[in-house]
């Protein structure tokens, strides 16, 4: 037996000369970067502005777990249990429910792909950046698109919405709830039973409010709703949450042409979720690490209760209000009931630059906030407080920095 191993051997020897041969056949025009041979270097810094937001310790701890495969009994599920959370996170009892692998703008363009064709009529609440792009991808899939535009710190009226779908008569409305970019709550009482009305489906952005706001998708007749998983769940950016009511879903299922996008095909994606009463079939490969520790986002939520953490996230940014206010800052929605108690967005002081601002909290705190986006850009600084960031002791450092910003940061007085 030896002689015979011992023969393979030689036999073997000129075709790995061979292999060896071919492999060196070009030389590397490319060494390896002198970045990558050197230790990763993250700074410390407390996150207040409108996301992504610190991670909690039980999520950056699920970031940590090894990998497991994403088609087996285990896999299955930690996301039926996703599901569940955001079932309870959504308030609703829609079987479609599940976890996109892309950033909220993925589930955007989920909902998008899915329930409008070429020649649809769709209507878009363009109070801000989000229904700007929910505009633009709407274009894009070569939809009839009608922009109701407003300055930011607007928002839409029942009257207003119903003369925009008496007029364009569209299958799909688009509203933001949470206007991260102007400091917008959108009222959401009484709009989809006036969607349904007119014949239309009701879409709705809650990215920036979900855990913070109150939301009850099947009560308020909302036919699509999404989110993100970097605000208040305190999850890595990469993951969204998107449930369909059954009206949206049969659109999906009466569709006349197939969705532009096979990665956000929602009969793949419920399938593959086990949202359908078929055996899952491979679709992707789903970010496994990203779903353990949005699993644990939703644990903390729903151990705290939904109710306990609209109140905290109310409350805290009541006291962010009063303390901005004391520094002689003003905010930048006017009417109370309509500011986000996420995202708080204030005037820029006169004669400031807020890149100024912005940088010397960053260098001489660790604290991150941010301007304005979009039509908001320049008119605005935008402070977030999102999930476990939600606390007085963070207010009461952000006001600090701020009033020493304001002391140091050069003014023009002009």
């Amino acid at each position: 037996m030896l002689r015979t191993l011992t023969s393979a051997s030689v036999a073997l020897r000129p075709r790995i000369a061979g292999w060896v041969r071919t492999m060196a056949s070009h030389q590397l025009l490319v060494t390896p970067p002198e970045a990558l041979l050197k230790p990763l270097s993250v700074p410390s810094r407390l996150l207040l502005g409108p996301g992504p937001s610190n991670l909690a310790p039980r999520v950056l701890a699920a970031g940590g777990l090894q990998m497991i495969g994403h088609m087996h009994k285990d896999m299955y599920q930690i996301m039926d249990e996703i599901k569940q959370g955001i079932q309870y996170l959504f308030q609703t009892r829609n079987r479609l429910t599940l976890a996109i692998s892309g950033s909220g703008h993925s589930a955007l363009e989920a909902a998008l792909f899915n329930l409008l064709e070429p020649g649809d009529s769709f209507l878009v609440g363009a109070n801000g950046i989000w229904g700007q792009r929910a505009a633009e991808i709407g274009e894009r899939i070569g939809a009839r698109t009608h922009q109701m535009i407003k300055d930011p710190g607007g928002h839409y009226t029942k009257q207003e919405v119903e003369e925009g779908l008496a007029q364009h008569k569209p299958v799909l409305l688009f509203l933001t709830q949470g206007e991260s970019s102007s400091g917008v709550l959108q009222p959401l009482d009484g709009y989809g039973e006036l969607c349904h009305r007119y014949q239309c489906l009701l879409l709705v952005d809650t990215v920036a409010s979900l855990g913070g706001a109150p939301i009850h998708m099947d009560q308020q007749g909302i036919d699509v709703l999404y989110s993100g998983s970097q605000k208040v769940l305190n999850s890595p950016p990469g993951t969204a949450l998107i449930s369909f009511s059954d009206r949206a879903k049969n659109k999906i299922y009466s569709r006349k042409t197939k969705p532009y996008s096979f990665y956000l095909d929602m009969k793949w994606l419920a399938n593959f979720w086990g949202c359908d009463d078929k055996p899952r079939m491979y679709h992707h490969t789903p970010p496994v690490i990203s779903l353990f520790s949005l699993r644990e986002s939703l644990a903390l939520i729903a151990e705290e209760g939904l109710e306990n953490s609209w109140r905290r996230h109310r409350d805290v940014t009541a006291y962010l209000h009063g303390r901005l206010q004391g520094l002689g800052l003003q905010l930048f929605v006017k009417d109370p009931t309509l500011r986000l108690p996420t995202v708080t967005t204030i005037a820029v002081p006169a004669g400031y630059d807020w890149r100024d601002i912005v940088k010397y909290l960053i260098d001489h705190f660790s604290i991150e906030i941010t301007g304005g986006l979009g039509p908001s850009l320049g008119k605005v600084l935008r402070i977030g407080l999102l999930g476990c960031n939600a606390t007085r002791e963070n207010v009461d450092r952000v006001i600090e920095a701020l009033q020493e910003a304001l002391q140091r940061c050069p003014r023009n007085k002009l």
